[in-house]
């Protein structure tokens, strides 16, 4: 099972109803919207620093389920810079990457 980590910002028509409804729980809706592609919710925090929130999800599906949400998302206006990171396995990668340079020629 892929995780997928799930980072963005807020916009000011999000603020907005945050001081509006200052009791909201937004880990709720990322649950809905994790679970309407397929995906299981782990966890959900309003975070410090360049990103607003960060989401850990997980789920056997690819990459465009995730990307799906983010268009969705982003399409209300109430979230921008939405980045989505894919878990992957460095082992294989760097086996892979191996494999290429076997016949691989630099230019030069």
């Amino acid at each position: 099972m892929k995780k997928y980590i799930v980072m963005g910002n807020y916009t000011a028509k999000a603020f907005q109803g945050f001081m509006k409804n200052p009791k909201q729980d937004r880990s709720t809706a990322v649950k809905a919207l994790t679970e309407a592609v397929g995906g299981t919710f782990e966890s959900f925090y309003i975070t410090r620093g360049p990103y607003d929130f960060v989401a850990v999800t997980s789920g056997d599906m690819p990459y465009e389920n995730f990307a799906g949400i983010k268009l969705a998302v982003e399409a209300s206006g109430t979230v921008e810079n939405m980045v989505i990171l894919e878990e992957m396995d460095m082992s294989k990668t760097a086996e892979l990457a191996a494999k290429a340079m076997a016949g691989y020629k630099p230019a030069g």
